[in-house]
């Protein structure tokens, strides 16, 4: 048995021993296995203050691998490095869409028909798309339970606001990411989709503050995408 320090890790690319204490560490070995809420957590240290410090390495560590700060802080500097490289490898490559997916016994759908969304679907979305801390919201437009199927045919829960949206927390991160370079991918032609969609749809009862409101959401339509790329650009992942 090899000698090393008093704890010892469990990964699925190498193994460590020892005689005393075990400190076991999971490792996500893809995205399914990180939760949006893990994410929204670490964008929120990950600042430009906190790069390339001792601080950040700790916090990752903790937030995907579920690590106590105490256990983390007697693992060999080398070994901290090698998890960190393999959480960033998670990261490496675009992230295809899950249509559907199980969470907590539940399937969950995204809207089959983006055309078809409704204005509250539409500016809770356009409100909550582009940023980390509101993403869990954005979830809750784009994907709800699934009421019937077919096949690959189904029909989901009609919406009825964000009042859930603190379980999409938990939703796999591969779901997020998918729905992030597929808007990205759509660009312009969901662009000229939305505005379409406004000009045909507006309801004239609206009263002034949700008209207000409608055209923030539409003008705000090109810096949506414009954050958008920001955000995926974090991910050094190539858009092209």
């Amino acid at each position: 048995m090899q000698k090393c320090d008093p704890f010892s890790i469990y990964t699925k690319r190498y193994k460590f021993y020892c005689y005393n204490m075990k400190v076991e560490i999971q490792i996500p070995s893809n995205l399914s296995e990180v939760t949006l809420e893990q994410y929204q957590k670490f964008t929120k240290l990950n600042t430009e203050a906190n790069q390339d410090s001792s601080f950040l390495m700790h916090k990752t560590v903790e937030i995907f691998c579920n690590l106590n700060l105490q256990d983390i802080a007697k693992v060999k500097f080398t070994y901290v490095q090698e998890i960190l490289n393999d959480i960033n490898n998670l990261f490496d490559k675009k992230q295809d869409l899950i249509p559907t997916f199980t969470h907590r016994g539940i399937e969950y759908g995204l809207i089959p028909v983006l055309d078809d969304m409704t204005l509250g679907e539409y500016v809770d979305l356009d409100e909550n798309f582009t940023d980390w801390d509101t993403m869990h919201k954005a979830m809750t437009v784009l994907y709800r339970p699934v009421t019937l199927k077919k096949g690959d045919r189904y029909q989901i829960e009609e919406y009825n606001g964000l009042d859930n949206a603190e379980t999409m927390k938990q939703i796999p991160l591969d779901v997020v990411m998918g729905c992030m370079f597929f808007f990205w991918s759509l660009n312009e032609e969901l662009l000229k989709t939305t505005l379409n969609y406004l000009n045909q749809e507006i309801p004239k009862e609206l009263t002034t503050e949700q008209l207000q409101t409608l055209v923030k959401s539409g003008g705000g339509i090109n810096q949506s995408m414009d954050s958008l790329k920001e955000m995926l650009d974090d991910l050094n992942i190539s858009l092209n």
